[in-house]
């Protein structure tokens, strides 16, 4: 997910913001605080509905405790990266991709099947928990919910902090400005987010991303894999190589190529096993959810 391929995140220089890493991690802050906004404003109107205002307090104290818990992971994450020394940094970093990709992976199906449901399964659990008079219930539901995104924020951003701190740092504020601000206009209007068709567009942008982070950790892994003296084959040589003059555009640091390294993966010399995996996810993940969402929309009806 580097912006530039040719050089690995802890060996970068950073002499102002790379423009790639302020987009990436702008979206995935928006998407996925986004996303846990929406599931604490759906609780909380839930719980005004049913006149229980009270459990609200809870919610947020839920909530407050999975962001915090977010902040804790991100700075052990951080202090550990930071302290190892190649090979080791390499496997680790590769190693933290591919759990950020297991994570939004997994969350990618599993709204192609739910997302109709998610609202109403919510509400569901709430009522349980209600009835039950476990109030603290309320606040485990949003820890879990709030906590997930965190999770995977955390682990999808890591590999951009470390190639643009600078860059990766300011994406994630204006992506907490417009999540404010979007939150706020969600509040006060009176049209209520389609969730299924939220979940749906969104999960194609995580898709994207996904697959260009699952790129950088197979690339990071060989990396691993050679300083620890393993022979990785014909996977670790180059598949190709595109010979463009530095102040090309797309040039891997030039503006469309940084752009397009950041959001697609791409790379003017992958090595066979980065090119193999790109391409292996997106035929397998991209197409099943393309046919997942294709056959939702032709259902009618859809059990709960």
């Amino acid at each position: 997910m580097a912006c530039s391929t040719h050089n690995t995140p802890k060996t970068r220089s950073n002499d102002g913001y790379e423009p790639c890493m302020i987009i990436a991690s702008f979206v995935i802050v928006f998407r996925e605080a986004l996303e846990a906004a929406l599931i604490v404003g759906i609780v909380s109107a839930y719980l005004t509905k049913i006149h229980h205002s009270e459990a609200k307090r809870y919610l947020y104290a839920g909530a407050a405790f999975a962001v915090t818990a977010s902040i804790i992971l991100a700075w052990i994450l951080r202090a550990i990266i930071g302290d190892l020394a190649e090979p080791y940094g390499s496997l680790f970093e590769g190693g933290t991709a591919l759990i950020a990709v297991g994570f939004l992976t997994y969350m990618i199906l599993w709204m192609s099947k739910n997302s109709r449901n998610y609202k109403g399964e919510l509400e569901r659990k709430l009522g349980l928990a209600l009835t039950g008079g476990q109030l603290l219930s309320v606040g485990m539901i949003a820890f879990v919910a709030v906590f997930r995104e965190g999770v995977e924020t955390v682990l999808f951003l890591t590999a951009l902090f470390f190639a643009d701190p600078s860059g990766t740092s300011l994406g994630i504020l204006l992506g907490l400005i417009v999540v404010i601000f979007a939150t706020a206009v969600i509040r006060k209007g009176s049209r209520r987010i389609d969730l299924h068709t939220f979940f749906k567009y969104t999960s194609m942008i995580l898709l994207v991303f996904a697959a260009g982070l699952v790129a950088f950790a197979s690339h990071e892994m060989s990396d691993a894999m050679k300083g620890f003296g393993i022979d990785v084959g014909v996977l670790g040589q180059q598949a190709f190589n595109i010979n463009l003059a530095p102040n090309s555009i797309f040039y891997e640091d030039g503006s469309v190529g940084s752009l397009l390294s950041s959001l697609f993966g791409y790379t003017l010399s992958p090595e066979w096993i980065r090119l193999v995996v790109y391409l292996g996810y997106w035929l397998i993940i991209g197409g099943y959810l393309i046919t997942a969402y294709r056959h939702a929309s032709t259902n009618t009806a859809i059990p709960a």
